[in-house]
């Protein structure tokens, strides 16, 4: 396997590692310079779709929110982000790691979460710098 492959199979396995497959629609939602190029290259790679800024009004089947503590209102965001969700979908919220700037305590991911009608199913280090929780909603809500 060359160089070349071997780093695009590597950078493909970022988006894998957050469950995603070919053909899906993701929508991105606060992204800044801090959010990580990488993640963002796997899953438009694996998708083969570019991602869908905030305010597209499209369907979509995951939501890719990144969130710093001191952007707002957290369970604001998450409610906005279900909008466009489609059924059976998921938001993949990704916080700064431990120690670093912006870093949301889990109790509050998990409070607002809960408060949005959420569940969370896994927690994985999605990138260097950030953490990525998995929401989704109730099989009993949908």
């Amino acid at each position: 396997m060359s160089a070349t492959a071997g780093q695009a199979q590597g950078e493909r396995g970022l988006a894998e590692r957050l469950g995603l497959k070919p053909g899906q629609v993701v929508q991105e939602i606060g992204w800044d310079e801090d959010v990580d190029e990488k993640l963002r290259e796997s899953i438009e790679d694996l998708t083969g779709n570019e991602l869908l800024d905030e305010d597209v009004d499209d369907v979509v089947d995951v939501v890719l929110l990144w969130w710093r503590d001191g952007d707002g209102d957290l369970f604001d965001a998450l409610t906005n982000a279900m909008r466009g969700l489609a059924e059976g979908g998921q938001i993949w919220l990704l916080t700064p790691k431990a120690g670093r700037d912006g870093h949301v305590e889990p109790s509050d991911i998990g409070e607002d979460s809960v408060t949005a009608g959420l569940s969370q199913t896994s927690s994985i280090s999605a990138a260097p710098d950030w953490s990525g929780t998995r929401l989704v909603t109730p099989k009993g809500r949908r």
